[in-house]
């Protein structure tokens, strides 16, 4: 089978993209795939460190406010479909998968208007605007929450959840909290605010490290690179706490995932389909910034669950953050519980779903 993939942007939409190709290159190692993307997106970084063959178009999204700068998107996005039919009749796909970000538009449009089968794949509770548009034209779509389903024709909508999800599914070994100098046996939590950080949530926890020092589990605590420095500095008028240990960054957090209690995050659609895929609780601060609010809508999905709390940004507080951390890690009944709603919510076969639909499209089954 030969397959394109598209996804750009943000994280959200290369990793279940590079997830989806890595799956299917350990099971089926004569899949030919190719990645298009842009030149200036953190794709152009990602996919070639894994060694997957890329190309790369021009073309930026649109603003939401009435711009001229849109009618040069329009402009770009022309050029692209036509730069992109160029790319398929080359390649000559069996199927084309966008996952997300602006540049997939004129990739998947090309590819529907030349009769490849296609399909997106949605990951948030959401869509943006690059997959309304899409949905339109191609055959299948993807989704990871069922909340998503209203958004699209319901003929063509199937649940497969996150393909990065599967990746962090293993076994489990609290060993690696030891590589932090912390203990197998206390409950232990994992703060982060996503790969850079989020300074509101910074904010909360350095004025909490007294406080968590005084309790009976453990806090891994994720500053991101660029907050590292400042966190540091702050910490250094504090003693030195050994259940609490701070770090710029984690590189294998599907390994610390699976030996943590309680995850403190964001709700990004990624973050998520890895929480429910390893049945860990929650505490989701959304961040406000993203378009539509999607995930405060993302995190309401787990909350309903009861899989997750939810704290909002203007609500957050160091008091407030451990009085919730308290609630589910000092209480068992409490943290079994929301560990079997998150587990519930979990789909870990999300690459297999997903690689089946594609498998389907491309045999003329759709």
């Amino acid at each position: 089978m030969k397959i394109i993939v598209s996804g750009g942007g943000t994280g959200g939409h290369i990793y279940p993209a590079l997830a989806l190709i890595r799956t299917i290159k350990q099971k089926h190692p004569d899949t030919e795939c190719l990645y298009i993307g842009t030149d200036r997106g953190l794709e152009s970084n990602l996919v070639p460190r894994e060694n997957i063959p890329f190309k790369s178009i021009h073309i930026t999204g649109f603003k939401r406010s009435l711009s001229f700068e849109n009618i040069k998107t329009v402009v770009r996005f022309l050029k692209g479909v036509s730069q992109c039919k160029k790319i398929i009749k080359e390649f000559k796909p069996d199927v084309v998968i966008g996952t997300g970000g602006y540049v997939c538009g004129p990739v998947v449009y090309a590819a529907a208007k030349l009769n490849i089968p296609t399909m997106i794949h949605e990951q948030n509770s959401v869509p943006g605007l690059t997959n309304k548009f899409l949905s339109r034209y191609v055959d299948k779509v993807a989704i990871c929450f069922e909340s998503a389903r209203e958004f699209f024709d319901e003929k063509k909508v199937v649940l497969t959840g996150n393909p990065r999800a599967s990746e962090v599914v293993g076994e489990s070994s609290r060993n690696v909290l030891e590589t932090f100098g912390l203990k197998k046996e206390p409950p232990t939590v994992l703060i982060f605010g996503g790969s850079r950080g989020a300074r509101p949530i910074n904010e909360a926890v350095v004025k909490s490290l007294a406080n968590f020092a005084q309790k009976k589990y453990q806090v891994i605590y994720v500053t991101g690179d660029v907050h590292y420095e400042a966190v540091q500095k702050e910490i250094a008028l504090i003693d030195e706490k050994d259940n609490v240990k701070v770090v710029p960054f984690i590189h294998n957090m599907p390994e610390v995932l699976r030996a943590v209690d309680l995850v403190v995050s964001r709700a990004g659609a990624t973050t998520l389909a890895e929480l429910t895929a390893l049945g860990l609780p929650g505490i989701l601060i959304p961040s406000p910034y993203v378009t539509n609010n999607h995930q405060e809508k993302n995190a309401r999905t787990l909350v309903e669950s009861g899989a997750a709390l939810m704290l909002l940004e203007k609500d957050l507080s160091p008091s407030k953050l451990v009085s919730l951390i308290d609630r589910i890690l000092l209480d068992k009944d409490q943290l079994v519980k929301m560990r079997m709603a998150s587990r519930n919510l979990g789909i870990r076969d999300a690459s297999w779903r997903l690689y089946e639909v594609m498998e389907n499209l491309a045999a003329g089954t759709k």
